[in-house]
C-alpha cells in the first residue's frame, strides 16, 4: 500500500469578537460570566499538488453590522502564505452561516464542496423561522444558489474522500448539514472541526455553544471528532484564540495572522 503524502495545514485569522463572554459561549450560560473572545478563521490545506480552502469568512460590512472586528480580508491572509485566491480550485464550505461562506467572489475558479443537507436547510422551510435565520445572510445563500446554476458546486451526502488523505464528514449539530475536514499530516490525522466545536472547552467539557440546530447531534459530534483524529489534541476548534497559542506562526512575522497546524504544538 502506498504511503499517504502529508499535507500542511494553516489557520488564517481574519476577524475577532473581543466582547464575547462565557455566558454566550455555552448552552445554558455559565455561572462565571467572564470574557471569552472569539477568533474567526479560514483554513488552508496544501500538498500533493493541490490547495483546498476551508470556509471563506465574512465581508467587513457584514462583520460591522454584527459587531465583529475585521482584522484583514481572508484573501490578504492567504496571500501572506503564498496562496493566490484566483488560483484556488477547491473550496470546502463547512456550513452556510455568515462567517463561513461570505466573500463569495474571492475564488473565481473554485469548485465549492457542500453537504446536500446544508443547502436544503438554508433554502427550505426552516428559514421561515426568524430564530433559525439568525446566523444566515440571504445574500450568501443567494450567491451559493448562483454557483449551483453555474455548475460550480459539488454536493456531498455524508462522508466523502476529496483527495487521498483528505475527506469531509457530515456531523450536523450546530447547523443541519455541517461538515468537518479530516486531513493527513506529518503528525497523523488532523481534524478541522470548524463550528462542530467553537472552543476546545465545548468538546472537552461536553457543553455546546449556545447556537445550534440539534443538541444531540452536537454532543455526538464531539465523540466523532475524536474518533476521526489520531489523538484528541489533533482536533482544531473553529473559533478558539488558544489555537494561535498552541501552534507556531506559519512564517516569521505572521504571529496572529497565520499559524501552522501540522507543526508540533507549542504546548497544551
Amino acid at each position: 500500500m502506498t504511503a499517504l503524502a502529508p499535507y500542511e495545514v494553516h489557520a488564517i485569522r481574519y476577524a475577532r469578537n473581543p466582547r464575547a463572554t462565557t455566558r454566550e459561549n455555552f448552552l445554558g450560560g455559565d455561572a462565571h460570566d467572564t470574557p471569552m473572545p472569539l477568533d474567526y478563521f479560514v483554513w488552508a490545506i496544501r500538498g500533493n499538488g493541490r490547495t483546498f480552502i476551508l470556509d471563506t469568512g465574512f465581508e467587513p460590512e457584514v462583520g460591522q453590522r454584527r459587531q465583529r472586528e475585521t482584522l484583514r480580508s481572508p484573501g490578504e491572509g492567504l496571500a501572506c502564505i503564498g496562496i493566490d485566491p484566483d488560483a484556488v480550485e477547491d473550496v470546502i464550505v463547512s456550513h452556510m452561516h455568515y462567517d463561513h461562506c461570505g466573500n463569495y467572489g474571492l475564488f473565481p475558479r473554485a469548485r465549492y464542496h457542500l453537504q446536500d443537507a446544508e443547502m436544503a436547510y438554508c433554502t427550505g422551510r426552516c428559514m421561515g423561522h426568524a430564530v433559525l435565520r439568525v446566523p444566515f445572510e440571504v445574500e450568501d445563500v443567494q450567491a451559493m444558489v448562483r454557483k449551483v446554476f453555474e455548475g460550480r458546486v459539488t454536493f456531498h451526502d455524508g462522508d466523502r474522500e476529496l483527495a487521498p488523505g483528505l475527506s469531509v464528514h457530515r456531523l450536523g449539530g450546530h447547523s443541519k448539514g455541517l461538515q468537518v475536514v479530516r486531513v493527513w499530516t506529518r503528525r497523523g490525522w488532523l481534524v478541522l472541526a470548524s463550528d462542530a466545536s467553537h472552543f476546545y472547552a465545548n468538546m472537552e467539557t461536553g457543553r455546546p455553544f449556545h447556537l445550534l440546530h440539534d443538541v444531540e447531534a452536537t454532543l455526538e459530534g464531539y465523540r466523532r471528532l475524536y474518533e476521526l483524529a489520531s489523538d484528541r489534541a489533533a482536533v482544531i476548534p473553529g473559533h478558539d484564540p488558544l489555537v494561535l497559542r498552541r501552534y507556531p506562526p506559519s512564517a516569521q512575522g505572521l504571529e496572529g495572522i497565520a499559524h501552522r497546524l501540522d507543526a508540533d504544538p507549542l504546548g497544551p
